[in-house]
């Protein structure tokens, strides 16, 4: 006797069987396509930047339907020079970090912000036995002090506090502190003016509120005295050449990537509460001040 036909059995199989292979392509295209590399400058301790950026990695992944991966650099000047040279397509820079890797590769954007980036500040701390005290004027009983910047080319870590420094007390900073020194990143600062190695530095104003929220110890010995105007700070920035790369539309599709990042564990991780849109044009403050100071050609 001669098997039935089941069409719908048949059907079923032929449809999973499709699943399976409209899957496969999915695979195999993203096993041929180019990985897009991304970094970000190290404004904190090595290994929560890689805790952060590989979920970062893995989202983009899913998203943009092309293998993403982490590069760490090791320091601020490292992350525009692997942006020049091509180790990286994306980065996540400071103002003036992003500025530089912009004049470094023309046609790049600076394509997405956080929702505090346009009005960001510095901190000025203070270790407690200095007896300086919090207050909206600039705190002029710090001369004759010692101070910490951050990294050389961090925007809320040197570039304004330097910048405000001159405008307030119309010295620059060698003149008004009795020493001043580069920590190389934020929670160095903020771990030297604890110690009291350093009176004075000047930090990203979202690592010490961090700090002060999980009641680190370094906030015990540290308070905040001063803070700086806003201004325009972090952007995330991709290379110019990357439509031709990965396809039509790819900056289009990295930018929706990023501002449609929803996940609370990923957005505290930087910390930010969403990203939105921005450009090269908002960025004008970074270039005009840099400028001032000497910091970019």
């Amino acid at each position: 006797m001669a098997t039935p036909f089941h069409f719908a059995a048949f059907a079923l199989a032929l449809a999973t069987a499709t699943i399976g292979l409209l899957g496969a392509s999915r695979a195999d295209a993203q096993d041929t396509a180019p990985t897009l590399y991304f970094s970000a400058i190290p404004d904190d301790d090595a290994t929560k930047l890689m805790q952060r950026f590989s979920g970062v990695a893995d989202y983009l992944e899913e998203q943009l339907g092309v293998p993403v991966e982490y590069v760490p650099v090791k320091d601020y000047a490292a992350s525009v020079v692997a942006f020049r040279n091509d180790q990286i397509q994306l980065g996540w820079f400071g103002g003036l970090t992003g500025v530089q890797a912009q004049l470094a590769v023309p046609g790049s954007q600076a394509i997405a912000q956080g929702d505090e980036d346009m009005a960001f500040v510095s901190y000025f701390i203070a270790n407690e036995s200095t007896g300086l005290e919090k207050s909206d004027a600039f705190p002029m009983a710090a001369k004759g002090m010692s101070f910490t910047f951050g990294a050389q080319t961090s925007t809320s870590g040197r570039l304004f506090p330097d910048y405000y420094i001159r405008k307030e007390t119309g010295e620059a900073p060698d003149e008004f502190f009795s020493k001043v020194g580069f920590s190389g990143d934020h929670a160095q600062t903020l771990r030297l003016v604890s110690t009291g190695a350093y009176q004075i530095g000047a930090l990203n104003y979202t690592v010490y509120d961090d700090a002060v929220a999980q009641g680190l110890s370094e906030v015990e010995t540290t308070r905040a005295i001063w803070q700086t105007p806003p201004y325009p700070d972090y952007n995330w920035t991709i290379r110019g050449d990357v439509d031709a790369r990965y396809g039509e539309g790819f900056t289009e599709k990295v930018k929706a990537a990023l501002i449609g990042m929803d996940d609370p564990d990923l957005l505290s991780s930087f910390p930010r509460k969403a990203f939105v849109e921005t450009s090269n044009e908002a960025y004008v403050p970074i270039v005009e001040t840099a400028r001032e100071l000497g910091l970019l050609d």
